[in-house]
């Protein structure tokens, strides 16, 4: 019976070696797969990353497009004040002028108005006239309707 304790001894030790490997299997295994899990999540964060990347890049573009459009309706903006104040001192200017024609024409018919005033009344004043005159020589009066 002595010699089969060594033997039952050795054997449960290289029992326990075999357990230990196995053991060390399954957990070489697990880390394996842990390992290709990590690698594929890692993969898949590659993508996004570099899709993001993508994506951030074309906005960039697209900030920097929108930024050029607006510098550029910026400055169609002030061209267009600038042509607005020309208008509006043009307009201003024709204003004036017109007024100034008016003006003119205003002051024309007046002057116009006293000379026919001034000349109803030289007519009327030579109408006595001649109406005195003929009186004078009892003559008939050519003018009698006016």
């Amino acid at each position: 019976m002595a010699p089969s304790v060594p033997r039952t001894r050795a054997t449960a030790a290289l029992r326990m070696k075999q357990i230990d490997l196995d053991n060390q299997g399954h957990t070489i295994r697990r880390l394996r797969a842990q390992l290709a899990t990590e690698r594929r999540g890692l993969a898949t964060m590659k993508k996004e990353l570099e899709d993001t990347q993508v994506a951030l890049e074309a906005s960039h573009k697209v900030i920097a497009g929108l930024t050029e459009i607006g510098l550029s309706m910026s400055k169609k903006i002030e061209k267009m004040k600038v042509k607005k104040q020309l208008a509006k001192a043009n307009h201003v200017e024709c204003h004036q002028k017109f007024q100034a024609r008016i003006h003119e024409a205003e002051d024309s018919m007046q002057a116009q108005h006293l000379i026919i005033e001034a000349l109803v009344d030289e007519k009327d004043s030579l109408l006595k006239t001649i109406q005195g005159l003929q009186e004078a020589n009892n003559a008939p009066a050519p003018f009698d309707g006016d």
